[in-house]
């Protein structure tokens, strides 16, 4: 027999949340016992279920579409970046500002 899931509103100290747990997300499935206090109810001895995915989470591309993604810009890092690097100078402006701009895209896809 699965535990019965019903939304409620409970107003929770950061007392009885688990070690390292600073708060609890909107949406996040939890689990608690509930006392009854001068301030209303309150849950206790909470224990997380799971975590709901993040926003970013949720628009991350998949693994296969940011592999190519990497390997194209590999690409462009051989092709435009490493000629100048070899002969001692940076590339120019233009160039590396859209270079930069496209490991930061990707950067941001591995960070979440």
């Amino acid at each position: 027999m699965s535990p019965a899931t019903t939304a409620v509103t409970v107003f929770v100290h950061k007392g009885a949340l688990p070690e390292g747990v600073e708060e609890v997300k909107p949406g996040q499935r939890v689990e608690f016992g509930v006392v009854e206090s001068r301030k209303g109810n309150q849950a206790l001895a909470v224990k997380l279920i799971d975590a709901p995915p993040s926003v970013a989470e949720l628009r991350r591309r998949p693994a296969e579409e940011l592999h190519g993604l990497i390997e194209d810009l590999i690409k462009v890092l051989e092709a435009k970046i490493m000629p100048d690097l070899r002969r001692g100078r940076f590339p120019d402006k233009k160039s590396a500002q859209t270079v930069a701009q496209l490991v930061h895209a990707v950067a941001r896809e591995l960070e979440i």
